[in-house]
């Protein structure tokens, strides 16, 4: 077996932030929980800020990887699934859109081990041509799934999790606490994908799967916010074996 760690390429964030004395610029941007997580499941974690010429050619970095992760972040611009833009539809980052929605589709073809965590679920449902409920509190009529907006504190809520699934496996049970911060959820469900989580409290889609893939799965919640949490682990898991069989 081989003894390097899986190489966990995680797609950042492109903001605008501070820090230090510098002001107001653009910034690639990954909250370190993502780090950390990979790092405590045996994995190396490579951050891939957006790139152009890797959505021309996610080959480039893909072959360097042995999982994706889609990490959670701002809305995706509800053109992409021929909505128009609701007034609590914020923050849209175009270049980021192109740069994920290019790596994901290429991992899929390639049988790549990915995880999409909040709005990297949200992603893979649109990439497989479904939509997006732009403002939960307008449908659900409550914001149970974010009631401490900028915090997990005091976001957690229950996920059922359809036995022998992909999620129940990685989660380690059929019910699992989670740690959320989602305004926006999957409405029509992408073509392929398969509900195999919902919330205790309303039955919100939380957890999808591409059944066709080996390892394509879809959490509305943060995983990587949660020590206690196995998700993780099982796709830097599933990475490893990849690797061993490849070195055998």
């Amino acid at each position: 077996m081989s003894s390097r760690r899986p190489v966990i390429g995680i797609a950042t964030a492109l903001e605008i932030a501070s820090y230090g004395v510098w002001v107001g610029g653009p910034c690639a941007l990954l909250q370190f929980s993502y780090i950390e997580s990979i790092q405590r499941a045996g994995g190396m974690a490579m951050m891939l800020p957006p790139d152009p010429l890797l959505v021309e050619n996610p080959d480039e970095v893909l072959d360097r990887v042995d999982a994706l992760v889609l990490a959670g972040g701002c809305d995706v611009d509800p053109a992409r699934y021929g909505q128009e833009q609701h007034p609590e539809t914020v923050g849209l980052v175009p270049a980021r859109d192109a740069f994920e929605f290019a790596l994901l589709e290429r991992a899929i073809e390639r049988d790549l081990p990915t995880l999409c965590v909040c709005r990297g679920m949200q992603v893979l449902n649109v990439l497989r041509g479904g939509t997006l409920i732009q403002h939960l509190p307008e449908v659900l009529h409550h914001d149970e799934h974010r009631r401490n907006i900028g915090t997990f504190d005091g976001n957690e809520h229950d996920v059922a999790l359809v036995p022998g699934s992909l999620p129940a496996q990685a989660a380690g049970g059929e019910l699992t606490m989670t740690k959320s911060h989602h305004h926006q959820a999957i409405d029509e469900l992408g073509e392929g994908l398969v509900v195999t989580g919902r919330s205790t409290q309303d039955d919100l889609a939380e957890a999808i799967e591409l059944p066709d893939a080996s390892f394509v799965l879809g959490v509305q919640w943060h995983p990587e916010a949660d020590t206690s949490s196995r998700v993780m682990t099982a796709l830097v898991d599933e990475a490893r074996q990849r690797i061993s069989v490849v070195s055998s």
